[in-house]
């Protein structure tokens, strides 16, 4: 049990006895404000979410009151919501114990919302080092004005700009170049940059240090260094032809027996993963769907591709109807539809060169004659952006962002109608994320493929998505164009997705509204609305016991709340919540 865990550390440092150790426990999962401590103390690991995973985690390493603690990506893998909630509980934590933190991210919006001080690194060195607003508001280094640069914007999206990248790639190691290490991707670079490594030096502000010779030129005139955004000329719009058509999906998971009662009565709990859940997808169009973890996204995505099988509801790919169970589906169905997985080193083998891993569907798919399988292989890679020598090497000779696109590369192999990206960037860095979505949209405007683009990653939906499903609880909250859903008037759960991004800037206005409590179970679901049990909004016993009505808005944008949309338009409308600009 995670309470052994916590104990075990106060026994082994603080040279306490079994109970002293055991009460410790308890009082540190009531610091990290854990519900019920003395339940959650004999529980295992796998019986609790990642948020509360994350919390046992800073409760064992506040144990013994250190002066120091290092967070190596505390919140990377959660969604905005529990992010937003550990971050919070990490401020007033430290303020508590007075302890200092070393905080490694790539999140740059968390690092404006949490940090004082700030370091930017690169290939093994420091590159820039200043107070949060030095950093971030007079920048005096090529790369941090690059990674800046690179964030998406919610007011516009890939119909507008294409996202500003840092071209090449970090160097190996072993293969540093002799000056300026990030000289060959540097747009100010001149010969001296080349010739000499500069040192981390101060600058005339104090306590800000830049590792660049001509931060005097970067202070005097940012905009010379900028890349300037380029506007796409997005002439692909959507289509008026469905491609997919999920009509009342459901998925049901069995859950064991939990007593002899139960099983006389035959009353058997399920887990309501996915619970009559209804999404059309267009020709050349990204349907985004977003949800906080648990809440059936990556479920309801992987039904549509035959992974699990689903309980109840129909599936339609270009009109056909498609069998549940991906082995009862045909080769030329087989091919329609394919899938991005979030981590590339679980869906490519390690064994096998990278070329030999893209080559496979077009072998097994039949859709390409074995002596062009070499060409197309390398045509795929060309797309992609990758090097055609990079066809010999294996997965582990890779970044994380080159692995990323071989699984682009493999998945376009079949030529598919659908394309399902289940966070496909949730762990990559800001340039490279940028990179990887304005390769989607340039695939997209290549190739006419549909995308159901899942991620907790709200600015990343806002660029790629046409329109938004908000799931919760395996159901659709929210339907509409992705200008609709991110302005007012929304459903009080986007409006807390919304509240909890983490925006780039340390002079954001912005409320933050805090959902209390974890996901109920999908096993025991709230009577009436299922969000009423967090909701800020809340109107009072209607939401305890009658299930809300879709409410239609402008555009074909729905809502399924009890709220009048007038009035939730009132109340959003000066709630500092980010909001689309354009339309």
């Amino acid at each position: 049990p995670v309470g052994e865990q916590i104990a075990e550390v106060a026994r082994l440092h603080l040279n306490m006895t079994k109970a002293e150790a055991k009460a410790k426990a308890i009082e540190m999962l009531g610091k990290v404000r854990m519900p019920d401590p003395e339940t959650v103390a004999k529980r295992y690991a796998h019986q609790l979410s990642g948020g509360q995973l994350q919390r046992v985690l800073i409760a064992t390493a506040l144990t013994t009151n250190p002066r120091l603690l290092i967070m190596d990506e505390p919140t990377t893998a959660l969604d905005v919501t529990t992010e937003a909630v550990i971050l919070d509980l990490v401020r007033d934590l430290l303020a508590e114990y007075e302890t200092a933190v070393l905080y490694i991210t790539h999140n740059l919006g968390v690092v404006a919302r949490l940090c004082h001080r700030v370091g930017v690194m690169y290939a093994g060195e420091l590159m820039e080092q200043g107070s949060i607003r030095q950093v971030f508001k007079s920048m005096l280094h090529p790369y941090t004005l690059g990674l800046l640069g690179c964030v998406p914007r919610i007011d516009v999206d890939k119909h507008e700009i294409v996202l500003n990248t840092i071209p090449g790639y970090i160097p190996r190691p072993d293969r540093l170049p002799a000056g300026c290490i990030f000289a060959p991707r540097c747009a100010m670079a001149e010969d001296a940059c080349r010739a000499a490594r500069p040192p981390l030096s101060p600058t005339d502000d104090p306590g800000h240090l830049t590792a660049c010779r001509r931060w005097p030129e970067l202070r005097a005139d940012p905009a010379k260094f900028t890349t300037e955004q380029k506007r796409r000329d997005y002439t692909s719009r959507v289509s008026g032809d469905v491609v997919l058509e999920v009509q009342n999906l459901k998925k049901y998971f069995k859950v064991p027996w939990p007593g002899l009662r139960m099983m006389l009565n035959r009353q058997r709990p399920v887990v309501h993963a996915v619970d009559d859940m209804s999404v059309r997808v267009r020709g050349r169009f990204t349907m985004g769907i977003v949800g906080e973890s648990g809440c059936g996204k990556t479920t309801f995505a992987r039904c549509i591709a035959g992974l699990e099988e689903a309980t109840a509801g129909s599936i339609e790919l270009e009109n056909q109807r498609l069998p549940y169970a991906v082995a009862q589906r045909r080769p030329e169905l087989l091919k329609k539809i394919q899938m991005v997985f979030q981590n590339p080193d679980a869906s490519l083998n390690p064994q096998h060169t990278v070329g030999e891993s893209v080559a496979r569907p077009l072998r097994l798919l039949g859709n390409v004659p074995d002596e062009q399988i070499d060409a197309r292989v390398r045509e795929l890679f060309k797309a992609v952006n990758l090097p055609e020598d990079y066809i010999r090497r294996l997965p582990h000779e890779l970044s994380g962002g080159e692995k990323q696109r071989v699984a682009i590369a493999r998945a376009f192999a079949a030529d598919p109608t659908l394309m399902i990206c289940d966070e496909p960037i949730s762990s990559l860095d800001v340039s490279v994320q940028a990179s990887l979505m304005n390769l989607l949209v340039d695939l997209q405007e290549k190739q006419g493929t549909s995308y159901l683009f899942i991620s907790h990653d709200l600015a990343a939906v806002r660029h790629l998505a046409d329109w938004i499903a908000v799931v919760y609880l395996g159901r659709v909250w929210e339907l509409g164009s992705a200008h609709d859903v991110f302005a007012p008037p929304r459903h009080p759960y986007t409006e807390a997705l919304l509240s909890a991004l983490p925006v780039p800037d340390p002079d954001a206005a912005q409320e933050h509204i805090r959902l209390e409590g974890s996901v109920p179970s999908a096993v025991n679901l709230p009577t009436g609305c299922r969000f009423h049990t967090r909701c800020p909004r809340k109107l009072g016993e209607i939401c305890e016991t009658t299930e809300p009505p879709w409410q239609e808005g402008e555009n074909w944008h729905r809502i399924c709340c009890h709220i009048p949309l007038a009035e939730l338009a009132a109340l959003q409308a000066d709630s500092g919540v980010p909001a689309a600009k354009g339309g």
